[in-house]
């Protein structure tokens, strides 16, 4: 009955809580050896070591640029997106389909005659 699949729910809930309770524990003790593992008497030590080894290379890889290439519109492209939309395929579906963005699919769109100007 329903109240036996409550309870069994309620165990499952439990026994992922100390799972997840089990897995923290486990994380926190091997977080604290690692200083040691790798040589350092203390922890503050060891983040200075890794603060130092990691200096610089935050955000953009070097030499990465700034922007994204525009995505090339074919013809084939172009008939793709009307097959899909002809299907009933979402704006966000043809974008992941084609792999091209949102509004180039509503550029297509608008293109092919689909959509109303404002």
């Amino acid at each position: 009955m329903v109240t036996n699949k409550l309870k069994e729910l309620e165990a499952a809930r439990a026994k992922l809580a100390n799972l997840e309770q089990s897995i923290a524990d486990e994380m926190k003790k091997e977080l604290a050896a690692l200083p040691a593992q790798y040589g350092f008497a203390s922890v503050a030590e060891f983040i200075s070591a890794v603060k130092a080894a990691t200096a610089g290379r935050r955000g953009r890889k070097p030499g990465a640029k700034n922007r994204r290439r525009r995505a090339v519109i074919t013809d084939d492209m172009r008939l793709q997106v009307k097959k899909l939309l002809e299907a009933g395929k979402s704006g966000a579906e043809i974008a992941r389909t084609v792999k091209i963005s949102v509004p180039s699919v509503h550029n297509i769109k608008k293109s092919l005659g689909l959509v109303k100007a404002k």
